[in-house]
């Protein structure tokens, strides 16, 4: 077991927890770092096999909440783009792979942060278009996380309804990623400490539920991800 193997699992540690304290963000928190740590592409695919696993988690005690009718345009949005997100993703250089998560990460924090009012992500089309973006950024970066964000704040869902649709939403989207693509390469130490972080990860993230408020979950979120998307832009920019 090598310290890469315990980086990686402590990075999957602490995006299992936010993923289960707010519904999303553990591309947004772990993207970056796992980009750094087994590489882009391998670390989208990391990404998308943990999210997978730990939005399983969370949709176990909230499926009932799920509106199968609002959620099925997004699902059928990003199922029709995650394999051009995965062709695009084989194609680009390490360097401008970095340098984009970086950028994508980073945009799409602050579009959340300033509550960004577009008017084609409401209604059934608005759905279609977050659904279609999702699907090619977490095909292609990891992070499906933020377009399925914009969408529920234009379409004013609260905090209750959202986390178990975006839970549902995120095991769907990202099986579509890993049928795309496949597994992730990792010895059996990584697997290990994947899966002892994402159950890890599960635990956490409730215990947090019980005394962070959702503000302060969201910023928490937020600046995770900005901080490692700027390390991440660095990295790719320095080559």
């Amino acid at each position: 077991m090598t310290t890469a193997d315990l980086l990686l699992g402590m990075v999957v540690l602490a995006g299992a927890s936010v993923q289960r304290l707010t519904g999303i963000g553990f591309a947004l928190v772990t993207a970056p770092a796992l980009a750094l740590l087994v590489g882009p592409g391998q670390g989208v695919l990391v990404s998308n096999c943990a999210s997978a696993a730990i939005s399983a988690v969370g949709l176990w005690a909230g499926w009932r909440r799920v509106r199968l009718t609002a959620m099925l345009p997004l699902v059928l949005a990003a199922a029709c783009t995650v394999p051009a997100g995965a062709w695009v993703a084989a194609r680009l250089p390490e360097r401008v792979l970095l340098t984009s998560i970086g950028v994508v990460v980073a945009v799409a924090v602050l579009l959340v942060i300033a509550g960004a009012q577009v008017a084609s992500l409401r209604g059934r089309g608005g759905a279609v278009v977050a659904g279609a973006a999702s699907g090619f950024l977490n095909s292609s970066a990891g992070v499906g996380g933020p377009a399925l964000s914009l969408y529920a704040v234009n379409a004013r869902w609260p905090v209750r309804e959202f986390v178990p649709n975006a839970q549902f939403y995120g095991v769907v989207v990202n099986l579509f990623s890993m049928a795309a693509k496949g597994l992730p390469r990792l010895a059996s130490p990584g697997w290990t400490l994947l899966a002892l972080g994402v159950a890890g990860g599960a635990v956490v993230g409730r215990l947090l539920g019980e005394w962070l408020s959702d503000r302060q979950a969201r910023r928490l979120v937020l600046g995770l991800a900005l901080l490692g998307s700027l390390a991440t832009l660095v990295k790719g920019l320095a080559g």
